[in-house]
């Protein structure tokens, strides 16, 4: 490949009218063509097998598509024959070897890697995911031996056309990314990032109450100061009309998932990309303010579809440019039983190891919530959808969303199994959604229990 052909010419300005004129950023699959999505696979299990009422139901739906589509947020190993040790959270997610295959079985050939359990069992357990996803013949992308592996795009063969996936997360523990070498200094193994910078926005009788503050405080030195802008014990606050979180994101990390877009889009027919955050909180429903200029921004580089998960409930859903957006699915499993348990965990909740076990621990976190932020105590936690994204004539003709709810009410060695909601609770999860969606200008009908969108000539352009 020459240099003009692969981006790294001296005339950009050629480079991107060439790519324009061979359609690069157009979707190019077969009549048909669909697409699976879903939220998160927190399931430290086989479920196949079990008994599940309604699970079958689900699995037809999953595995009728072209591409079926799921976040990983586990580490998939043998504790017995592993040799390395929990590391870079206190949640130390595992799932036993066998879920690899499991989730072949239901469905799944594309997953993404890039979130803040990627890391829990350190770089070894990184690797050893990857290796039972390779195994089972699961395409994955997100984490790798250095930045530019975490951030490339991963191709699957369809019958519908090359699919490309890239994966990021805006949500990590502090030496999760990977980076690429640096003269001597080699790459770091890790996921594919996107820094946020954080600041709280509070009206002007508040900025002014906290100047005062950081005024009093020793050690300030006033001059050249933002009168717009207080920075108090290493939190930054901005004036604005009410109170609220706002997100920047990492430019240089923007632009590496950009170039990495391009490429994928340019080597595919079909390009998605799949970002974990968890924007001001896991109670939000909103996205973060960034989110929804960056998502377009990303299907302009190429992306034909957006699929966000991290807050594990459901947000909204926009149409842009005939691309479906999906600010997040939520969970879709969520069993929640996995085991070992590292001893900082413990130690987060106020248990002791030796008296407490590890099963007293998950269920007073998620029954109790114990978290911060009040657990998962909440049902909407364990209500979710399967979006089936149908393609004609290269564009997208129809959503399909089908209600999931994952056994709230159950004991808890059965929660966190997905099943079609009953009808009282699908209609229930849809319209959630529809006001979710009306900021977007996105219309959602209900037929029989199931959410309806159907593309308009407008929503094409």
């Amino acid at each position: 490949m020459d240099k003009q052909a692969d981006g790294n010419g001296s005339h950009p300005v050629q480079q991107a009218s060439s790519y324009d004129t061979v359609g690069s950023t157009d979707t190019n699959v077969s009549d048909g063509f669909t697409m699976v999505a879903v939220g998160d696979l927190l399931t430290s299990r086989p479920l196949t097998n079990g008994r599940h009422p309604g699970f079958d139901d689900i699995v037809k739906i999953l595995r009728d598509a072209d591409v079926t589509f799921g976040n990983v947020e586990t580490n998939i190993f043998d504790m017995r024959s592993f040799t390395g040790s929990p590391q870079a959270s206190g949640d130390y997610v595992i799932s036993v070897p066998e879920v690899g295959n499991d989730l072949k079985a239901m469905g799944f050939n594309f997953v993404s890697r890039a979130n803040n359990h990627a890391l829990d069992w350190g770089v070894e357990g990184m690797r050893e995911t990857s290796r039972i996803l390779d195994q089972n013949g699961i395409v994955h992308a997100g984490v790798g031996e250095n930045l530019a592996q975490a951030g490339a795009a991963r191709f699957l063969e369809t019958k519908g056309g090359r699919v490309a996936l890239l994966s990021f997360s805006s949500t990590f523990q502090p030496m999760s990314p990977a980076c690429d070498p640096a003269g001597e200094a080699p790459g770091r193994p890790g996921l594919n990032p996107l820094r946020l910078t954080s600041s709280i926005v509070v009206p002007p009788a508040m900025m002014e109450s906290l100047r005062g503050i950081r005024d009093a405080l020793p050690g300030f030195h006033p001059g050249g100061e933002d009168p717009n802008r207080v920075v108090l014990g290493g939190v930054t606050f901005r004036s604005g009309e009410k109170a609220t979180y706002s997100f920047e994101p990492d430019p240089g990390h923007v632009e590496n998932i950009l170039r990495n877009i391009r490429r994928g889009k340019l080597l595919s027919d079909f390009c998605m990309v799949a970002h974990h955050g968890h924007g001001a909180g896991n109670w939000c429903q909103e996205p973060p303010d960034y989110e929804r200029e960056f998502a377009h921004k990303l299907i302009d580089a190429g992306a034909d579809s957006y699929i966000g998960h991290g807050p594990h409930q459901l947000r909204g859903i926009e149409i842009y440019k005939g691309r479906p957006i999906f600010y997040s699915l939520g969970n879709f499993m969520f069993d929640n039983l996995q085991t070992p348990i590292g001893a900082e965990m413990f130690a987060a909740y106020g248990k002791d190891p030796r008296v407490n076990t590890d099963a007293d621990l998950i269920v007073d976190v998620m029954v109790q919530g114990f978290e911060t932020d009040g657990g998962f105590t909440n049902p909407v936690y364990y209500e979710s959808l399967i979006a089936v994204s149908r393609f004609e004539q290269n564009r997208l003709s129809e959503l399909r969303l089908y209600p999931v709810e994952l056994g709230y009410s159950a004991r808890f060695a059965n929660r966190g199994v997905p099943r079609p909601a009953p009808a009282p609770q699908a209609r229930a999860i849809l319209e959630r959604l529809q006001k979710l969606s009306e900021s977007f200008g996105t219309e959602i009908a209900i037929q029989n229990e199931v959410g309806v969108i159907r593309l308009r000539g407008r929503d094409q352009s």
